[in-house]
């Protein structure tokens, strides 16, 4: 409710017309129809006048609803802040210094740091937003001990358009492990796979290279796109003889695309 809203609210609940509010204050009748239509604003010292007689401040007479709203829940949780264009929450609550939830949302450039952190740019334990730093990270951009989102980068785990991790997942996927339609790691599974180790995929270059177009020391070629001529037996047989100590999981996940 704007000032000319409540100016007539408040002199209508006071049973006054609009001839005896202008002879309270002293101006014509035309010049309080004016104020209460938008047309003209009262100066300070009739808001001053407004304020006695209605028992209201001056503030609150000249500010909308809106405004005083936030003031007050600002007042109530300093933690809290928004508008029509930003909101932000800080909870109350800490962890290592941080707190367990910080939210900041809106145009521009937008931090967020708390253990839960969502905001333009994210930082904490759990991290959502256009840029997120941390250990589970989701976002356009994110860095973490695991990653999600267009490009990312996973010290553990990286799933992304473009994805850099210990096991990387995405369209171009660089890692120990790598899955994707380009891939290229260690070991690489993947449309085209570039592995220093065993590379599967249809374009398939490595030490180790299982593919319909393989390039290695040890060519197997598979004629199906889904490799099913080939059986996890006969791939895992090979893999061993090549690497004996490699690790279990790892050869589990190398033969989990064969029958």
């Amino acid at each position: 409710m704007n000032f000319h809203e409540k100016m007539q609210s408040l002199r209508k609940k006071q049973g006054m017309s609009q001839e005896k509010l202008a002879e309270i204050v002293g101006v014509s009748r035309q010049a309080v129809s004016k104020w209460e239509s938008g047309q003209s604003d009262p100066d300070k010292d009739k808001l001053i006048v407004f304020s006695d007689l209605f028992g209201v401040s001056t503030d609150k007479l000249i500010r909308d609803e809106l405004s005083i709203e936030v003031e007050r829940h600002q007042e109530n949780d300093p933690g809290t802040y928004y508008d029509a264009w930003r909101y932000e929450f800080k909870s109350k609550r800490t962890l290592f210094g941080l707190p367990l939830v910080h939210i900041n949302l809106g145009p521009g450039f937008c931090v967020a740091k708390g253990i839960l952190a969502i905001g333009t740019v994210s930082i904490g334990a759990l991290s959502i937003g256009g840029i997120s730093l941390g250990g589970l990270c989701l976002g356009g951009l994110s860095a973490g001990f695991l990653g999600f989102g267009g490009i990312v980068l996973g010290l553990i785990l990286a799933v992304g358009g473009l994805s850099i991790g210990a096991l990387a997942i995405g369209g171009l996927a660089i890692g120990v492990l790598s899955l994707g339609g380009l891939s290229v790691g260690v070991f690489s599974i993947g449309g085209t796979a570039i592995a220093s180790h065993v590379a599967i995929g249809g374009y398939a270059e490595g030490h180790i290279a299982i593919g319909q177009s393989p390039h290695g020391v040890i060519r197997i070629v598979t004629h199906t796109k889904d490799l099913s001529d080939l059986t996890s037996v006969q791939v895992r047989k090979l893999i061993l003889k090549e690497y004996p100590g490699l690790w279990k999981p790892m050869i589990d996940w190398l033969t989990f695309f064969f029958r």
